[in-house]
């Protein structure tokens, strides 16, 4: 993938969060491989708020490339992400999750809550189309 994802790219470091606009479509990166301390994801959740508010009918893209482990405390900031994109007619999309971590949303059935996709060109692909296929079950 070498194309550009955006036309503004802002970096969030005390969030450990890397946001680009890509026209309608916010595009998120964690730059941290492990989201554990609650601190971090109380800022994490702020900013994700923060993205999320800006926008009448928010349209995230959330990548996890690079992320090996996620706390219970940071999926519950990605439901709380997750309802509040839903309370503004917006979509959200995950991707780029691990095989460890994937097991994790199996198990406590949050693919089911989540649209996830492998890549984050398919992610950004089912936002612009509308469409659900190559989403992961």
């Amino acid at each position: 993938m070498s194309a550009s994802f955006g036309d503004s790219t802002m970096q969030q470091d005390a969030a450990r969060l890397k946001v680009t606009h890509e026209g309608d479509i916010v595009q998120v990166e964690f730059t941290s491989r492990k989201i554990l301390d609650e601190g971090n994801i109380a800022e994490i959740g702020d900013q994700l708020s923060a993205l999320v508010e800006t926008e009448h009918r928010p349209r995230l893209v959330i990548s996890f490339a690079g992320v090996d482990h996620l706390s219970s405390a940071a999926l519950g900031t990605l439901i709380t992400i997750n309802n509040k994109v839903k309370n503004r007619d917006g979509q959200l999309r995950l991707c780029n999750i691990s095989p460890q971590i994937f097991e994790v949303f199996l198990i406590t059935k949050l693919n089911t809550l989540f649209h996830i996709y492998p890549t984050i060109k398919e992610a950004l692909e089912s936002l612009r189309s509308g469409a659900q296929t190559g989403r992961l079950q």
